[in-house]
């Protein structure tokens, strides 16, 4: 309502005027001075009507004006307004005051959860330390019972090594005097008998000479009996021809009859060796004989129950090798089954990458027999080494389901015979190899394994079909290899039986990367004996619990191991393999260069060493 009495809303009214007037301060005083207040006191009493007409003027503008209610109804709605913001207000103090509230509750049951946490802290550390003094009293009476324990286990083996020395000293008395005892009386009989003898002694004299005269007449007799028996046996013999052409037919016929009979039973003990045994030279095999049947019939049932299986499982090897193995596979289960010729293959590589594991798979998948021999066995067999490879290829070339022969180590007797000093008999044994080799067969196929590739003679190498490289495995090989012998060593006999091997709790997967890792450079077989190296680390545990820490440590003297052994290894054997590839990279060479042979044959350099089909292979 301030447009009713001329005020505007930029206009301020004073806020110093007093609702009512005050008195006077007091009265009295003249001249000017009694002048001055004396207007002051007046202006104190003036009232100011223009204000007053002012509004009056208004309210009859108002009363006037044709919107004077909507004027009127326009000041009631600003009332109410400023009234709602007055409520807004108060209400939003309100709702802070609860925040503050709300906030204030929450201090205090933050403080006493935490009042709430440090006593029970207080009384976890006020029980652990009661417990480790408890713990300490009960170690401290052990460690005094096991001193009482010991002095009195001492005071016993005193006691008891008191009585066995005595016992001793007294078993030795007893037995000085028996012996003293005895000699006394071996004395005694001797004296006695010998007091004897001298008094009897030309009796004794007299009777030795009777019987040497008796018995050297009767020696004398049998003797002129004996000649004269001989003598008219003969006399009668040598006149008698019907007698003498008896005797040398009889003997004729024993001589041959003897002889027949030795060279049948060589005959027939070398047909029963090769169509019932194995030979010689082979030390594995899964073919079936009566004879291995008689003396392994376990093992045999057990392969009879054997089925086709994958050539590879097991087996891990990079992903391209895996993929040549197995068209390998396939290619010779194809050929035992369509009866073709068998190709001959070379594995080399270093020891320890699965070259006989995959031989005797390969064998399995493809329902094969397989046989082992080792190039080690022929050398020391001199003469008969020629006979032994033979009888392995004549008993290879008997079976009937086909036979997969896998020499291992075969460069001990396969060596070069220009560059390599070998002995007339391993010479020999090389030829014959050679020559049970020469052409393909679809009774066996022929396998070699050799670490050192480069010693084959070259002819050995013009019978090799097929090269196959197998190389260290890699990092995810090594992961692969560390997770198959982890289970295969610690899960599986910690979950399967009454093994005395328990696992800790922690992460087997990135465990088993990182033993991948560290074990650079290292070999599928030197993986498996870290493996069972975790095993028996367990095993001698004391309660039988396999950590990751004990997993490490085996791992980490692995790896020194094998660095150590790489070390021997880079003194002496690298030198001679560096020398070895020297020389036949060298024949080779000279073999490019000469072109085609004497015998027609080209020479073995220029063609590829790898999966090639071609029968000629380059070691170099």
């Amino acid at each position: 309502m301030s447009w009713l009495f001329g005020l505007r809303k930029d206009q301020n009214m004073p806020t110093d005027i007093p609702q009512f007037p005050s008195p006077p301060a007091g009265a009295g005083g003249g001249g000017d001075s009694g002048d001055n207040s004396g207007k002051s006191k007046m202006e104190a009493y003036r009232f100011d009507s223009s204000a007053l007409e002012r509004a009056a003027k208004a309210a009859k503008d108002l009363e006037a004006s044709a919107h004077a209610k909507e004027a009127l109804e326009l000041s009631k709605l600003q009332e109410g307004t400023r009234q709602q913001e007055y409520q807004a207000k108060i209400k939003e103090y309100e709702a802070h005051m609860e925040q503050l509230k709300l906030d204030q509750r929450r201090v205090d049951h933050e403080e006493k959860r935490k009042t709430l946490q440090e006593e029970t802290k207080q009384h976890q550390m006020r029980a652990q330390y009661q417990d480790q003094l408890s713990r300490k009293r009960y170690e401290d009476q052990l460690q005094q019972q096991r001193i009482v324990n010991d002095e009195n286990l001492r005071k016993q083996e005193e006691s008891v090594a008191k009585q066995e020395a005595m016992r001793k000293a007294t078993i030795e008395h007893e037995m000085e005097m028996r012996s003293k005892l005895e000699m006394q009386k071996l004395e005694a009989e001797l004296r006695a008998k010998a007091k004897v003898d001298r008094e009897n002694q030309d009796l004794h004299l007299e009777q030795i000479r009777l019987k040497a005269a008796e018995n050297r007449i009767t020696v004398l007799e049998s003797i002129k009996t004996a000649g004269s028996v001989l003598g008219a046996g003969a006399q009668a013999f040598l006149h008698d021809w019907d007698k003498i052409i008896s005797a040398a037919a009889g003997l004729s016929l024993l001589a041959l009859g003897v002889y027949s009979a030795r060279g049948a039973t060589g005959v027939a003990a070398r047909y029963i060796e090769a169509r019932l045994g194995k030979p010689s030279l082979v030390r594995e095999t899964s073919r079936f004989s009566p004879l291995e049947v008689v003396k392994h019939p376990i093992q045999n049932i057990k392969r009879l129950r054997l089925k086709p299986q994958d050539a590879l499982s097991g087996v891990v090897l990079e992903p391209k090798l895996e993929e040549r193995l197995r068209d390998v596979a396939i290619a010779t289960k194809n050929t035992k089954r369509n009866r073709g010729m068998y190709r001959n293959i070379l594995m080399h590589g270093p020891p320890g990458t699965g070259k006989t594991m995959f031989a005797k798979k390969l064998a399995i998948h493809s329902g094969m027999d397989f046989a082992i021999m080792t190039g080690g066995d022929v050398a020391p067999m001199g003469r008969e080494g020629v006979t032994a490879i033979h009888k392995v290829f004549d008993w290879a070339s008997s079976s009937r389901r086909g036979l997969l022969l896998f020499v291992d180590e075969a460069d001990a007797f396969l060596r070069k015979r220009s560059s390599e000093t070998i002995g007339e008999n391993l010479r020999a044994t090389l030829n014959a190899f050679l020559y049970r080799t020469g052409e393909q067969s679809s009774k066996f196929m022929l396998v070699l394994a050799s670490n050192t590739p480069e010693q084959f003679d070259w002819a050995v190498n013009d019978r090799l079909d097929e090269m196959v490289e197998f190389s260290l495995p890699g990092l995810e090989e090594r992961e692969r290899l560390v997770r198959l012998y982890f289970d295969k060593f610690v899960l599986k006999p910690a979950t399967e039986g009454k093994r005395r091997l328990k696992v800790a709790q922690f992460e087997y997967g990135k465990l088993c990367s990182e033993v991948a890792c560290m074990t650079e450079g290292m070999s599928g077989r030197e993986i498996a004996k870290l493996g069972v190296a975790w095993q028996a680390a367990a095993y001698a545990s004391e309660d039988g619990v396999l950590t990751r820490e004990m997993v490490i440590d085996r791992t980490a003297d692995a790896a020194l191991q094998h660095r150590q052994k790489v070390d021997w290894q880079s003194d002496q054997e690298k030198r001679e393999s560096k020398s070895i590839l020297y020389h036949s990279m060298k024949d080779a060479a000279a073999v490019n260069v000469r072109g085609p042979t004497k015998d027609g044959k080209d020479g073995e350099g220029g063609h590829s060493s790898g999966g090639s089909s071609s029968p000629h292979v380059a070691l170099a």
